[in-house]
């Protein structure tokens, strides 16, 4: 038995029985890391000291006793660096944990090792890195998807039991998609978001990377809940996740969005789209045509609001008190200028300067106040489409993975590539991506992502009709050859 292959569910039943110790587990997580990451560049950084006295004293009793999980590097882990893969936050520690890392303990988890992601999260091919590129590893000359590929990448290549990774626009669904593993984004407010670097504070929400839809119920139950110290989490129950895994779909209706079905898809991945829904249908579940409507400013929509919300948030990276701070400044406002273009990347410097325009006098109201209004619509759209359904189902991307540097020079078309999930994050739903077959590029196998989108605060009935259609069928189970 390969132990880096085993999912969290198969690695929790051989903790328990006393046939592998959380030490054991670590040691084969690190060979297959010294083995692959060299290829897949995945990680950052990881201790291994200070996780290996962590696994000696796991209580394997706890929900997640005794496993490792490898956290995106935007997620605070005290005494570990926390970059959010710039050059900006150079050398900085965090010296607290997030919220979701304190969860992760209490449930019996070791936080282990940072990873690679595009820089402040802005991104969705993991190119905009100032420290490394993170392959595919089903193609190792293509992308893994962004802004978590580290996340998605480790999963896929048993590099990682689980991972964490932050979803703004897609950067859990869409790496998770290309990469051919599962990604779960919570409801907005379902996960605490104190200790994450912030991007888009209205967008942004943690969520775990996979092998299995049931790995992803476990990680969700530890992470769900109310958290006084953000002010943006919601009060409100916390589900067993894995309690409807198992169940039928009969009475399940699922909505294809017919604007999610258009001209510009690769016909592979819309074979396999459709081959899922033909799937769903033969489990007993209904589909129901909805629609949508305004699916077509949603792209445009995002690009106000983040990039305005991201000017705010990254205000703070001056260099002052952490950081890479800038040598020979003449005052403060050299050090300030010369301090941050050096420290950010291009791409975040674009984004931080459409989002200054857009909140600047005169343009307020024409850009950032109309695209809060179009958002508003965004999320009633899907509103009544939940009136008539229990899940929505569409391609989590339009395409599979791209080659590397194939689009570093045209921003709008890899801005493009999260056009079927950054809705969801307008309406703050909740959505999953899982495997759904591959499509065939020159000889070689590329995943293909199936994307279902969820009632807010209904993660549990996702995950069901997610787990449904993982079990009854094989995708779940292929692996890249790394």
């Amino acid at each position: 038995m390969d132990l880096h292959t085993l999912s969290v569910a198969a690695l929790q039943q051989q903790l328990r029985s006393g046939a592998v110790s959380p030490v054991e587990a670590l040691d084969a997580l690190e060979a297959r890391i010294s083995a692959v990451d060299s290829k897949i560049g995945g990680y950052l950084s990881h201790n291994m000291t200070h996780a290996r006295e962590e696994a000696l004293r796991a209580d394997i009793s706890k929900p997640l006793g005794g496993i490792p999980i490898a956290i995106k590097d935007v997620i605070n882990v005290t005494g570990e660096p926390c970059t959010a893969a710039s050059k900006i936050l150079q050398g900085y520690t965090a010296t607290y944990d997030a919220t979701v890392i304190q969860k992760l303990r209490a449930a019996g988890a070791i936080p282990f090792g940072r990873l690679n992601m595009d820089e402040f999260a802005m991104g969705s091919s993991t190119e905009n890195s100032a420290y490394q590129r993170t392959a595919n590893p089903w193609d190792l000359s293509r992308i893994p998807g962004g802004s978590s590929g580290g996340s998605a990448a480790v999963v896929a290549a048993d590099e990682a039991y689980a991972s964490l990774g932050s979803d703004t626009g897609g950067s859990i669904r869409q790496p998770a998609a290309l990469c051919g593993c599962v990604g779960l984004k919570p409801t907005y407010g379902r996960v605490s978001r104190f200790g994450l670097i912030a991007f888009a504070s209205s967008l942004d929400q943690i969520g775990p990377f996979t092998k299995t839809v049931e790995d992803s119920a476990l990680l969700l139950n530890a992470l769900a809940g109310r958290d006084p110290m953000d002010s943006t989490s919601i009060d409100t129950p916390v589900d067993n996740y894995t309690r409807l895994l198992g169940q039928d779909l009969k009475g399940i209706r699922i909505g294809m969005p017919k604007e999610y079905f258009i001209e510009g898809i690769d016909p592979q991945v819309d074979t396999a789209v459709r081959a899922a829904i033909k799937q769903y249908e033969s489990l007993g579940a209904e589909i129901v045509e909805v629609s949508l409507p305004h699916t077509e400013y949603a792209v445009a929509v995002y690009y106000i609001i983040a990039t305005a919300e991201a000017s705010a948030n990254l205000a703070r990276f001056d260099g002052v008190r952490y950081g890479h701070r800038a040598d020979n400044v003449q005052n403060i406002v050299d050090h300030y200028m010369r301090s941050r273009a050096e420290g950010f990347g291009e791409e975040v410097k674009r984004r931080i300067i459409l989002g200054t325009y857009v909140l600047s006098s005169g343009y307020y109201d024409a850009y950032y106040l109309r695209a809060q209004k179009v958002r508003t619509l965004i999320r009633q759209d899907f509103s009544r489409a939940f009136e008539k359904v229990d899940a929505l189902i569409c391609p989590t991307s339009p395409e599979v993975a791209f080659k590397l540097g194939d689009r570093s020079d045209d921003p709008l078309k890899m801005y493009l590539a999260d056009i079927f999930t950054i809705a969801a994050n307008l309406a703050g739903i909740c959505g999953i991506s899982l495997p759904c077959g591959f499509a065939n590029v020159d000889g070689t196998k590329l995943p293909v992502g199936l994307q279902l989108l969820g009632k807010p605060f209904e993660e549990a009935k996702l995950l069901q009709i997610a787990h449904a259609y993982e079990q009854s069928t094989p995708w779940h189970l292929e692996r890249p050859v790394v």
